[in-house]
């Protein structure tokens, strides 16, 4: 128990203020079981901490913090009402016992709000590291949590994949030969060569090059000005990414509609990462539709190994279970063995992850963190989202405004952009 002492003595940072802090009760063992990512710590740890820890309690009227300012903790509110700004003056309300307040109000290394205590309040800080989750993330072999031992499917493919028996869906040949062409500098128009041997491919080509993703005067007639337009190594991603749709398939009737799903959601989260990349000009837009594409890869060969196995054995609540576990490993499984840079891997292991804070500058998970965010906010089952201002991405992003959904300002003005290109990639 000592070295867990000492481990939450570095936990529990010191406040920001000059003035003595002032603090009441202890925080409660039942109240960090309800705080993300704390109530994922071990038991033993949230018990040591609730023994030695008390909340901070604060005035009404109290600035906690600025924005644009470091942030040296991350802060829980406990109790009371909290007013969050942003730089614009777009502000919002954040109630103790909300789902909001079930995650750190900040938790970025620079704050990218202004806290205001509305109501006398009580809160509590913990260090940032206590959001730094990538390692559970990496592990090489698919763990099973105990709460799933149960879950059959996964069990069966937990074996499966660990006894190298997945199989790994092939990218189309056009996809394949194009990358190792760039790799070889060919020029221009070496690479249109390639793209035209797939008809389709080129054909959709043009229609991308002609969307409004691409501000343009004068539209793409033929697949060398669209590659021209576009650029080589854009090209590049988008000839994977426009060839992807044929692995989103299966025969079983089980598995169909959820591939269907997944498709259009992948091809939505491709649409917004490149709205956000090239808007904040901190990311490559093509890079960035492409990692919005492949973020969620890891569970098509979940799905088709499912999709293999007597209908008495698919289960759709143990499907559901799964796929939280299965998708980061197995997606980065299936980049690496694709050959994609190892940030798409990361993409692929992390970008679940809300509190993902791997680089001090914006990186492309850091764009498809913001962009899940974004489209899951307001949606009916979706209740349980830290605000877009409380995690680490949003604090990497400049000139960053809320809109009035408390959503991405950017994304939310650039709705019918997004709509309109969806409908040429969806086709």
């Amino acid at each position: 128990m000592a070295s867990i002492k000492a481990f939450f003595e570095k936990l529990q940072s010191s406040t920001s203020t000059s003035t003595e802090p002032q603090f009441g009760d202890k925080i409660s063992l039942e109240k960090l079981e309800q705080l993300f990512p704390i109530r994922n710590l071990s038991e033993e740890i949230r018990q040591s901490f609730a023994s030695e820890n008390h909340v901070e309690l604060i005035n009404a009227g109290t600035t906690l913090f600025t924005a644009d300012t470091p942030a040296d903790c991350a802060i829980y509110l406990i109790s009371g009402n909290i007013k969050l700004t942003d730089q614009n003056g777009r502000g919002y309300i954040i109630e103790s016992g909300s789902d909001q307040a079930k995650f750190p109000i900040c938790s970025g290394d620079k704050h990218t709000t202004t806290a205001v205590a509305q109501t006398a309040l009580s809160i509590l800080r913990v260090s940032l590291k206590i959001m730094s989750t990538r390692n559970r993330f990496q592990h090489k072999s698919l763990e099973i949590p105990d709460a799933l031992k149960s879950n059959q499917l996964l069990a069966l493919f937990a074996d499966h994949f660990q006894n190298h028996e997945m199989e790994i869906p092939s990218l189309p040949e056009v996809a394949i030969k194009l990358r190792h062409a760039i790799q070889k500098d060919v020029d221009i128009k070496d690479a249109v060569k390639i793209i035209q041997l797939d008809p389709a491919i080129s054909a959709k080509l043009i229609e991308v090059a002609n969307c409004p993703l691409y501000l343009t005067v004068n539209p793409a007639t033929n697949c060398l000005d669209a590659v021209n337009r576009i650029g080589l190594n854009a090209t590049r991603n988008l000839v994977v990414a426009i060839s992807l749709k044929q692995i989103f398939k299966t025969k079983s009737p089980h598995i169909k509609v959820r591939l269907e799903k997944l498709w259009k959601n992948s091809l939505y989260m491709s649409a917004l990462c490149h709205v956000l990349a090239t808007s904040c000009q901190q990311a490559n837009p093509e890079d960035a539709l492409l990692a919005g594409l492949v973020c969620d890869i890891g569970v098509i060969p979940f799905l088709s190994f499912v999709a293999n196995l007597p209908d008495e054995f698919i289960n759709e609540a143990e499907i559901n279970q799964a796929l939280p576990i299965v998708i980061g490993r197995i997606g980065a499984t299936v980049l690496k063995e694709w050959q994609f840079a190892d940030e798409f891997v990361d993409v692929a292991l992390n970008s679940s992850n809300w509190y993902e804070n791997g680089s001090k500058q914006l990186s492309l998970t850091d764009i498809v963190v913001l962009s899940r965010l974004h489209s899951l906010i307001g949606q009916k089952n979706n209740t349980e989202l830290p605000a877009i201002t409380a995690i680490p991405a949003a604090s990497k992003l400049k000139g960053m405004a809320l809109s009035p959904e408390n959503t991405l300002a950017i994304l939310h003005d650039a709705k019918n952009q997004i709509n309109e290109a969806l409908a040429i990639f969806s086709r």
